[in-house]
């Protein structure tokens, strides 16, 4: 098994200095939208026609000490920025750009207050719940041939894994504009991403214009759970993905990722939960 160096325990940062490093972090991306030499991938109302993978999670989460309405609030932002994302084609050698594309969000456009998670806290602020988005979006990469050119990790692992039917640290984590999710189509084929918001999903779908030569399996290995020396809890894992032909058999075996966050609730249960558990 793979073993962990310590997590150092986060620190605070004055008010002050986090404006001026969103500030100086936020320029030094405009410059590379800019001046970066990026190809980036634009909308199209050209339809492709094969499918490669598709993925839904549910819209409406009850999530402990959260208020429904920033789910449902939620919900809303996500049609805006989905409206946003629908029918991207990525051609070969193009970028596809999170927030080059969504760009920033603000009342004006309509966003409202959603969920946002700060320090491993859950929070309001406008446009919160996007994550949503830029997890669905990873997950479904993940299962194609395109490459993952810049993913941020989740740091905190604030919720525990009742319901999960992805691999922890299978996610990617947002925020404006320097924080992206970008992906790039070092192959010969076309992609486009197709998205839905439903009543009650919101469905991804990688499409191609050539047929699935091709599948992915995305798989954890290296899973631990750590006692800090400051007092709290880390999680680490591996992300993985196996190769496969159409006829089922294994042609390769990727690294995807390397995963470490600081867990915001007690990997324990209390005694008595244990044993109504077992």
């Amino acid at each position: 098994m793979k073993i962990y160096n310590s997590t150092k325990q986060p620190k605070n940062r004055s008010r002050l200095r986090l404006k001026l490093g969103v500030l100086y972090y936020r320029l030094k991306r405009y410059a590379v939208w800019a001046f970066g030499g990026i190809k980036f991938a634009e909308t199209n109302d050209n339809m492709l026609t094969n499918e490669h993978f598709s993925h839904q999670t549910p819209l409406l989460r009850k999530l402990k000490d959260v208020d429904m309405q920033l789910q449902y609030n939620k919900a809303a932002n996500l049609r805006i920025a989905v409206a946003k994302l629908n029918s991207v084609i990525i051609r070969p050698g193009e970028t596809f750009s999170y927030w080059q594309l969504i760009g920033k969000p603000t009342r004006r456009k309509g966003y409202l207050l959603g969920m946002v998670l700060q320090n491993g806290a859950a929070q309001s602020g406008i446009g919160g719940g996007l994550c949503q988005l830029s997890n669905l979006i990873y997950w479904t990469t993940l299962h194609t041939s395109l490459t993952v050119v810049e993913r941020h990790r989740h740091g905190y692992d604030v919720f525990p894994d009742a319901d999960r039917t992805q691999p922890f640290g299978s996610g990617a984590t947002c925020f404006y504009n320097y924080g992206d999710l970008m992906i790039k189509n070092n192959t010969a084929q076309l992609f486009q991403l197709k998205l839905e918001v439903t009543e009650s999903h919101l469905k991804g779908t990688w499409m191609s214009d050539k047929p699935l030569d091709c599948r992915y399996e995305v798989y954890e290995k290296a899973h631990l759970i750590k006692s800090e020396y400051w007092g709290g809890y880390t999680r680490h894992n591996l992300i993985r993905r196996g190769v496969y032909n159409l006829n089922g058999v294994l042609i390769g075996d990727e690294f995807v990722a390397e995963n470490h966050a600081i867990m915001m609730y007690s990997p324990l249960l209390p005694e008595k939960e244990k044993i109504c558990n077992q």
